[in-house]
């Protein structure tokens, strides 16, 4: 009946999930704002692996402009990470080779 196998789709949405998995695991964005005053690292499951803000930034005493700052760079990391992200699932999807269905 048209050759549409259930199991042998299933079996390849799991390695695809599985392989999304592993590359969440190993993607790493970072994202500055202020011209490099902080710094943010993420990986592709949006956990902040590690927050840099320069020690100039603190001596300003302007604790909302730190704040924005530190504010948008997780921001624009986890917008590197989603597309990162989506075109990874894509082109997941693009191989799955399930036609018409």
């Amino acid at each position: 009946m048209g050759g549409f196998n259930l199991q042998e789709l299933m079996s390849k949405a799991k390695l695809q999930y599985e392989t999304l998995q592993k590359k969440m695991q190993e993607t790493v964005v970072e994202a500055s704002s202020g011209g490099g005053t902080v710094t943010a690292k993420m990986d592709g499951r949006k956990q902040l692996l590690s927050l840099r803000i320069d020690p100039e930034a603190v001596k300003s005493g302007d604790v909302e402009m730190l704040e924005d700052l530190v504010l948008a760079a997780v921001n624009e990391a986890a917008r590197k990470i989603d597309g990162a992200m989506q075109s990874t699932v894509g082109g997941m999807l693009g191989g799955m080779g399930m036609g018409g269905v």
